[in-house]
């Protein structure tokens, strides 16, 4: 006969069954709130990290970009500018020079220059969103690698897409005498001091102040308000985070402005 002070044995309850919200956009409005509403677009990839549609159209206008800027300027003088400017070739002969040119403008370098655009972007892509997702943890967030991704796609997506057209309306208006191949490599449209100096005499103070750019200063913003809100940390440590891989973004322009 049991104890009559021991209770009856009662089954433990179920395990508490973690709800997340759903989605409130479509991958389709998310495009097109990011300009206006970013604060709450990014709240809704915080639900459900969303970034292969706003990847592709960017991939897509800068690959456009690129294939029209090579086929009104021409390939090959691309390849002879850059090589006449070069400070590397500079004490080539004039048959070294020629000889190298007609090496880089092969079909076969023609044709990694074109797979270049996606190739390259795809990789900033999920880098940037771990770097991303990797500095806001350290700053005390809470969120996934694909919060991470989907914060810098979409922190990239509203000023590179202008910043495309911008170019593409440019190119069509400009005559290919007009295009300035060394100083067109960034874009043809410039929004940052560089646009006042001769960038030839000074390449690391081109390569300096073009990085105080429109541009450049809107996609900041809005990583910073992605990673605030997708990772919940404080808008300081979001922009510390931002702050920090602009600036090495920056070295990295002066340092490849100073020695190629």
């Amino acid at each position: 006969m049991e104890p009559e002070n021991q209770s009856e044995w009662e089954a433990p309850p179920p395990p508490e069954k973690i709800v997340t919200d759903p989605p409130q956009m479509s991958e389709l409005a998310t495009l097109g709130n990011i300009f206006f509403e970013p604060g709450k677009t990014f709240e809704d990839l915080k639900r459900k990290p969303r970034f292969l549609l706003a990847g592709l159209i960017v991939i897509i206008a800068a690959s456009i970009f690129q294939i029209a800027f090579i086929q009104k300027v021409g390939f090959d003088r691309i390849i002879r500018e850059r090589i006449e400017s070069s400070s590397r070739t500079s004490q080539m002969s004039s048959e070294q020079k020629e000889k190298l040119i007609e090496q880089q403008s092969g079909p076969i370098v023609k044709a990694i220059s074109y797979a270049a655009v996606p190739v390259i972007l795809t990789i900033v892509f999920f880098l940037g969103g771990l770097i991303y997702w990797l500095g806001s943890n350290a700053m005390g967030g809470t969120g996934r690698y694909l919060g991470g991704v989907s914060a810098w796609v979409y922190s990239s997506f509203p000023p590179t897409l202008l910043f495309m057209v911008a170019n593409l309306v440019v190119l069509l208006v400009k005559t290919v005498d007009e295009i300035d191949i060394n100083n067109s490599q960034g874009g043809l449209v410039q929004a940052n001091p560089s646009m006042f100096i001769d960038t030839k005499a000074s390449p690391v103070l081109g390569a300096l102040l073009s990085s105080i750019d429109l541009f450049a200063i809107w996609g900041w913003i809005l990583a910073a308000i992605g990673l605030q809100t997708i990772f919940k940390i404080s808008s300081g440590a979001a922009w510390a985070v931002v702050l920090i891989v602009g600036l090495c973004g920056v070295t990295a322009k002066v340092v490849w402005a100073l020695f190629f």
